[in-house]
């Protein structure tokens, strides 16, 4: 796995052997990163499920100003904190070491909204599900926001209707997707 682009371009990243982690694959991560590169620029990024780092990683290389990782396995998460010194964004960067919803719970109440939220949770387990339920209570996002989830092909996101969440792009892949979403915008009267 390696930097698509931007200031640490082609440097390879470390990942954990033998784990459950699933870094997303280079050609997936350089089509995620085409769809939304021309905003990247001063954002602030949350990668929700870090594994090694790659997704928020990316981010940096390519401007964002910001990226806070969450990850909840140590070992992945002092991965994490080695490939940003490998790639010297670590100044840019906060790791928390902690599950995704503890994490978001602890995150609320901050100064501004992520501008992207990623997350990439183990296939099947509704981890994702959990995560969106929960942002709804927070101030993390708003109408700007953008949030993609990586999941495989069979995950639905119906619950989300009626929420002020909503799915507005879907990509598939041969054996995943992405899907975006974001907040309903309120109708004016």
């Amino acid at each position: 796995m390696r930097v698509i682009s931007g200031t640490a371009r082609s440097l390879r990243l470390k990942t954990l052997e033998g784990m459950n982690t699933r870094p997303t694959q280079d050609r997936i991560k350089e089509t995620l990163f085409n769809m939304i590169s021309s905003h990247i620029g001063g954002s602030c990024f949350l990668d929700l499920f870090g594994g090694s780092g790659g997704i928020g990683i990316e981010a940096l290389s390519r401007g964002a100003s910001k990226a806070v990782f969450v990850e909840k396995n140590k070992k992945a998460a002092a991965c994490i904190r080695e490939n940003l010194e490998h790639t010297k964004l670590s100044d840019r960067a906060q790791v928390i070491c902690q599950d995704a919803v503890s994490a978001i719970r602890m995150l609320s109440g901050r100064k501004e909204p992520f501008d992207y939220i990623f997350m990439d949770p183990p296939y099947g387990k509704d981890l994702e599900k959990q995560v969106l339920l929960e942002l709804m209570h927070t101030d993390l996002y708003d109408e700007h926001t953008v949030i993609i989830v990586e999941s495989d092909l069979q995950t639905s996101f119906d619950y989300l209707d009626g929420t002020d969440l909503e799915v507005y792009k879907t990509k598939k892949y041969k054996t995943n997707m992405h899907t975006f979403i974001w907040k309903v915008m309120e109708e004016e009267e």
